[in-house]
């Protein structure tokens, strides 16, 4: 009996490269889209920047519920669609340019949006640096943002040095059947939200990130172990029971409310 002929493999195109090298996984699905817009929290007095806008299905959303948007998209290809979406939508701004390089709006603005997974980690550096932020709302892999939200019971560096200013959340999950082409991983929903009231002045900011790099600068040891280093260890001792922090719990394991707890206690002059 004869075999049949194997499917020839079909040839990549200079565009699928470039959504390769992009990492773009375009949005398809309205549910999905209308999922977004609820966890950005939005109004019509909101300004808000969009990343990775590709050829606009999440803009047109955006739109209906947002005073003003800036739309950034890199690629040329999709800008072209977006566009024209744009054009018939009077509150939305088109940027074909680096949403990176660009500067932060001067008036308070919110991020959302479909963004490439291989800039995940800029990108969230940009939102974090950009004083007017009041929330971003991101597409991310799956396993990113349940890292950064405390999902898998592990809490990131980059989590605990910030959670005096953000608070971060995991604010659902997306199919890969939502996307075109679908994705190989699975996908979040990362809000990262400015805290109306900061849980620490101002001023106590940098001590408190030299404590937290101080604080996970240890080698494979306790968060415990770690602050001996730069603390006597009977204060230490002290803070750990108020704290309720076991002397043996790894770093990544201690609670962003512990860390505030631990700092204030060994920062405050003559305690213990």
């Amino acid at each position: 009996m004869a075999q049949s002929a194997s499917p020839t493999p079909r040839k990549r195109t200079a565009r699928d490269r470039t959504r390769r090298v992009l990492s773009q996984n375009f949005l398809r699905d309205p549910a999905a889209i209308e999922q977004i817009v609820r966890a950005a929290r939005i109004g019509p007095a909101d300004l808000v920047v969009e990343v990775g806008a590709g050829e606009g299905h999440l803009t047109r959303a955006l739109a209906r519920r947002a005073g003003r948007v800036l739309a950034y998209e890199v690629d040329p290809a999709p800008a072209a669609r977006l566009r024209e979406t744009c054009a018939a939508l009077p509150t939305v701004t088109c940027l074909v340019e680096d949403f990176l390089t660009a500067p932060a709006p001067a008036r308070p603005f919110a991020v959302v949006g479909n963004i490439p997974y291989a800039l995940t980690a800029p990108i969230v550096d940009w939102c974090l640096r950009a004083p007017g932020l009041t929330s971003a709302t991101l597409v991310t892999q799956l396993e990113y943002a349940r890292k950064r939200t405390g999902d898998f019971g592990r809490w990131s560096r980059l989590t605990v040095r910030s959670w005096p200013e953000f608070e971060w959340r995991l604010a659902g999950r997306l199919p890969r059947t939502a996307f075109r082409p679908a994705p190989r991983v699975e996908s979040g929903l990362l809000r990262l939200a400015r805290r109306p009231v900061p849980l620490l002045p101002p001023d106590a900011m940098p001590a408190y990130r030299r404590f937290v790099e101080l604080g996970f600068g240890g080698l494979g040891g306790s968060l415990h172990a770690s602050l001996c280093r730069g603390y006597p260890p009977r204060r230490v001792d002290a803070a750990a029971r108020a704290a309720r922090l076991a002397v043996d719990t790894p770093v990544g394991y201690v609670w962003p409310e512990q860390w505030l707890a631990l700092f204030r206690l060994l920062r405050a002059p003559g305690r213990g």
